[in-house]
This record gives structure tokens, sequence and C-alpha cells, in this order.
């Protein structure tokens, strides 16, 4: 039991999204549970005790540009994740310029890939693992923001929908309906 690998996820969770599809690639089995997170379990506390948050630094993935990966990573964490909250909490200007900002963020990360199928070249790598669960929240950011992400960003579509055709992608992420119902209703 000690050699056990135990998954605490909040399903709508891009970072324990992230968590599974390495977890489905490296072919690790594990336990699933589900965290309540205004009520935490002892064992995320626990496991977490500084930040109190689901862990989320498995990666160990190794390419030949591995700092280049890991800047780009940094860019969705920084950049992505920023301006994707935004889109999603807030009105008017703010969200407006935080729309903005996402789609430019995107479009720049549609510039890196360029031809390449996957961010990892022809498999996939660290930064569409970092990128690829951003796909499940379309429906809320395109809802809230008014705005549809194919329209501005056709090749991010693609890119997305050639992850969701591996295994350890589609199994991880859940339906954007379904993110959708769990944030809004």
């Amino acid at each position: 039991m000690a050699d056990q690998v135990v998954l605490l996820n909040f399903l709508p969770s891009p970072f324990g999204m992230r968590l599974t599809i390495v977890l489905a690639e490296k072919g690790v089995k594990y336990e699933y549970k589900e965290e309540d997170l205004p009520n935490k379990s002892p064992l995320l506390l626990q496991s977490n005790p500084v930040h109190k948050k689901i862990p989320d630094s498995l990666f160990s993935f190794t390419t030949a540009n591995r700092s280049q990966a890991r800047v780009w990573a940094d860019f969705v964490d920084k950049n992505v994740v920023d301006f994707w909250l935004k889109v999603w909490t807030t009105k008017g200007e703010e969200q407006e310029a935080a729309k903005k900002g996402f789609l430019h963020s995107i479009k720049l990360l549609e510039g890196e890939l360029g031809d390449r199928p996957y961010f990892g070249g022809e498999t996939l790598g660290f930064v569409d693992v970092a990128l690829v669960p951003f796909i499940s929240w379309l429906s809320v950011y395109e809802k809230f923001g008014n705005f549809s992400v194919e329209e501005e960003c056709p090749e991010f579509i693609a890119w997305g929908k050639r992850c969701l055709q591996k295994e350890s992608v589609a199994k991880s992420l859940p339906d954007q309906d379904k993110v959708y119902e769990l944030l809004c209703s």
C-alpha cells in the first residue's frame, strides 16, 4: 500500500488534468480521490501542508530542448492561466483586456507550435501537457468572454483535437460542457 499512488483532484482543475495525463503516459496506476476543496481531506493537508492545495509537480518529460519547453510551460502558467482566470472572473474593461491577452498568448503558442503536430514534436511533450487541460475550459471562457477561440485561433483548436486523439489525454480531460455545468450552474 505504501507504493500506491493516490491522485487527489478536483475534476475541473487543469493542474489535476496534467497529472492524470502524465500518469497515463507513464503507465502509472493510481487511486483517484476527488477533493472537496472547501473541506480539504486530512490526506490533502498532510500531502501539501504549506499551500494546502492539490500538488502538481510530477513532470519528468525530457526533450532535446528541455529548457525551451520549460520556458513555454512557464509562459502557459504565467500568461495563459492568468488571462484565463480573468476572462472567467471579471467583467467590462478588465475582462476585455484579459480576452485580448488570452488570445495573444494562444497566438504566440500557435507560432511556437508551427507545423509540428505537438509542441514535443511528433509526440506529446511537456508543453502539450501544460496547455491541453485548458481545452476543457473552452466553453467556460467562450461563454463568459463572449468570443470564439476557434475563430480566433484555429491552429490551437486543431492541436487540441490532435491531443484529444491520444488516449491519455482523452481519458484525462472532462467534457467542456461538464466543466461549464460544474462551475457555472
